[in-house]
Formats: structure tokens, sequence, C-alpha cells
């Protein structure tokens, strides 16, 4: 738990890793092989890669890097696992719920936001949408912005975001308003999430994507 006794970042990866282990559960063989809206990226590819930094130490993360360069990183995780099955997978999600090795860095906010937006990839593109919790999105969208990872700060600049559903706002200029789950979408990089989305800073939104 934190000081203030909301839940700490770890906690809250947790949660949504075992709700989305929880949706995996319910996949069929078809589902799992299904495009998500990551690109080139199957259901299954994406649970590979969300669980594919766990148990890697220091000198395989280098091995990694050195393998795929920094910007290949991820896809050479997702090879590594390519072998698994989809009970294989799930099975090694369920035995790491609690985020390790490099997903619990800054606190568990690598594994708290990727197994957030990652959950979104996958039921976005099975046409399987669901509420997040009001806490976890509340908790979720003040890291994406400044984080240099995800890329927010270049597509989001000089707009204005508000959130229709949690009490969210960020940043001045023609304001672009939703759901707080398509905000992060949107400002992760995902154009599906658009037609969720309203106000004046959409269309330029929508050409920074």
């Amino acid at each position: 738990m934190s000081v203030d006794g909301e839940p700490g970042l770890k906690e809250l990866a947790r949660a949504e890793r075992a709700d989305l282990a929880a949706f995996l559960a319910e996949l069929s063989p078809e589902q799992w092989h299904h495009s998500s809206l990551c690109t080139r990226w199957t259901v299954k590819d994406v649970v590979a890669h969300v669980i594919s930094y766990e148990e890697l130490g220091f000198g395989g993360l280098l091995k990694r890097f050195a393998k795929g360069r920094v910007v290949n990183a991820n896809q050479v995780g997702v090879d590594e696992f390519a072998g698994l099955s989809p009970a294989e997978l799930l099975e090694y999600l369920n035995r790491h719920l609690y985020p390790s090795g490099l997903t619990a860095g800054f606190g568990g906010m690598i594994g708290f936001v990727d197994a957030t937006v990652h959950h979104q990839d996958i039921r976005r593109a099975l046409n399987r949408p669901r509420t997040i919790p009001a806490d976890r999105l509340a908790r979720i969208l003040p890291l994406i912005p400044g984080n240099p990872r995800l890329g927010a700060g270049r597509r989001i600049r000089g707009l204005a975001l508000r959130a229709t559903d949690v009490d969210w706002t960020h940043g001045r200029g023609a304001e672009v308003t939703g759901p707080g789950e398509a905000l992060m979408m949107v400002m992760t990089g995902r154009p599906a999430a658009l037609t969720d989305l309203d106000g004046p800073g959409k269309s330029t939104l929508a050409q920074r994507l």
C-alpha cells in the first residue's frame, strides 16, 4: 500500500493482470490468434510481450537489446515466448501477476501501464469492451503524458484533454474530451479510440497518430 492508504502501483498492476488473466481464460483458440491493436501482433503475441520481462535479469536485458537493438527489443521478447501455447502463456501470467524484474520498475508503473494498455489492445480488437475500474483509470492517466517511452507528449502538445468519466484534465489548448480509457489509448498511439472522442482538438490529435 502507498503511504496515503491508496493501493500502490504494483498492487494495481497485479489487479489489472488478474483481470486480464480471467478474460484470457475465456478466449477460444481462434481468438488467441486474432490480430490485436498492436501492429503485426496477435492476442497471443501481446500476452507474450506482457510477461516477457518478468524473469529477465540485467544481463538478459542487455542480450535482448544487443539482439534486437532497443527499438526491436520487445519483438525479441515476443519471439522468445513464441513456442509456448496459449495455455502455457496463461499459466505463466498467473504465476507472475505481481510485477517483478523490469516491470516492477518505477514502483510498478511499467507493469501497471503495460498491462492496462495491452489489456485494451486485446479487448478492443476482439470487440469485447469493459469498464476499467475508476481507481485504476484515475491513477494511470497522469502517468502517460510525461512518459517518454510512450511518446504521448508529442501527440498531445498544445491540446487540452478532459476525461468525462473520471476527474482528470491535462494541458491547454483546443479541447479533446471523452472517456478516460479512450484518452489513454489515443495518447499511447491507438487511432482506433478516436471514434470515442470529441472536441475541437480531435482533428489535430488524429493527424498526429
